[in-house]
């Protein structure tokens, strides 16, 4: 995984509906990182559509505290919203694949 660019929190978008943190990536979507990996440490945020991720840098007092039930709410949110992304992307892929097999 080639790293892009190291982003200061600063400059990423918060979302206080998904707790999670967001950055444009070049290749058009989002790298994301959830303010619950930041908590436990983590600074890598990826993109799902394709192979590059930023570091992120932050320092904790400056992040959001986190709800008594963010474990569950944004985790389920995220996974939901991950899954739903996936199979988008996928059927995307078949069709894509199916049309230029009809073509040929």
């Amino acid at each position: 995984m080639p790293l892009y660019e190291e982003i200061e929190i600063e400059d990423m978008t918060y979302d206080p509906e998904t707790l999670m943190y967001s950055y444009p990536c070049p290749c058009g979507d989002k790298f994301k990182i959830s303010l619950e990996d930041l908590w436990d440490g983590e600074d890598i945020a990826d993109c799902q559509s394709c192979t590059l991720y930023i570091s992120v840098i932050y320092e904790e007092e400056d992040l959001p505290p986190l709800p008594d039930n963010s474990d569950d709410e944004a985790s389920a949110k995220e996974a939901t919203s991950a899954v739903g992304n996936s199979a988008k992307r996928i059927m995307e892929s078949v069709e894509k694949l199916s049309l230029s097999d009809k073509n040929q």
